[in-house]
């Protein structure tokens, strides 16, 4: 039963582009919180030498 519904999910276009965009946003986020962070951490760090 179970291998039949993964078998028909991933023959469905619309279920395979689904899952690919919610992989796509998921690794959009992690980059940008990343780049966040990493820049919050450069700046505190920048701030830290000036003083």
């Amino acid at each position: 039963m179970r291998g039949m519904v993964v078998s028909v999910l991933a023959n469905d276009p619309v279920w395979v582009g689904l899952v690919v965009v919610l992989i796509v946003l998921v690794l959009f986020g992690y980059l940008l919180m990343r780049r966040t962070v990493i820049g919050l951490r450069e700046g505190y760090r920048e701030s830290q030498r000036r003083d």
